[in-house]
């Protein structure tokens, strides 16, 4: 098995200060040192430590105003922004903690299908119609739903991984199980944004009643990941109408 690469410079300063304040160091309601406080204490460049702090806000565990800094967030506020799957799997691979604070998932699934559509077949390599494991599940936040998370997975995973047919979660994150079982490590790629119209069933898992003829946008990201032969996933979170702007939705 090939060593583990080192994490991005951005990555190990946020591992730091998410450790202190596990550890109690910096306490909820607390505010962190400036982006130039920790330039200038030697951390990183001013990007990459701003990039650290964006990745802390996006997993939940700090908030930041302007003008105000980056204050820590107490274990029942709320994020101010959806938790997104990318952001999930660094808090889950770092702590082992799979939900944000008041987060729980409901609507879990996973099943042998056909891949019907062709940009996602075409991501993953694969003819159209050929079969993959879709798996999903719904993210609530205060019992309301938040996210959609879709997860289109190449058929070839279901050999090392047969516990991909099964809903319930898994020992350990799918990615580090496949990765033990294979020698192969799975690599994210960027994720991409795009917006479009909810579909009828997309408005339904949210609870939203609205006239069909009414359009409702939702922002879609899109995450593909790969090992060494090749894309493996699609993983998709479908965002609440409004929630990428931080609103209630």
């Amino acid at each position: 098995m090939p060593p583990p690469k080192q994490l991005p410079k951005w990555r190990q300063i946020a591992d730091e200060i998410a450790a202190q304040i596990d550890e109690g160091v910096y306490a909820p309601g607390e505010r962190l040192p400036s982006v130039q406080a920790q330039v200038e204490a030697g951390k990183g460049a001013t990007a990459t430590v701003h990039r650290a702090y964006q990745a802390l806000e996006a997993e939940g565990l700090v908030r930041t105003t302007q003008g105000s800094g980056t204050t820590v967030l107490g274990p029942t506020e709320t994020p101010p922004t959806v938790v997104t799957g990318a952001a999930r799997l660094e808090r889950l691979r770092r702590t082992g903690r799979p939900l944000a604070p008041r987060e729980t998932y409901v609507n879990s699934r996973s099943d042998l299908r056909s891949c019907a559509d062709s940009e996602v077949a075409n991501l993953l390599g694969i003819e159209l119609y050929d079969e993959i494991v879709f798996r999903r599940r719904t993210f609530m936040r205060d019992g309301k739903p938040t996210v959609l998370a879709l997860n289109v997975i190449h058929i070839r995973a279901l050999e090392p991984l047969p516990e991909l047919l099964d809903a319930s979660p898994m020992p350990k994150f799918r990615h580090d199980l496949y990765t033990e079982r294979t020698g192969k490590q799975v690599i994210a790629g960027p994720e991409q944004s795009t917006a479009r119209l909810a579909s009828t069933n997309e408005l339904e898992e949210f609870g939203i009643d609205v006239p069909v003829d009414v359009p409702v946008p939702v922002l879609v990201l899109r995450t593909v990941y790969s090992d060494d032969d090749g894309p493996l996933e699609v993983w998709e979170d479908i965002l609440r109408p409004g929630m990428w702007h931080g609103g209630s939705g």
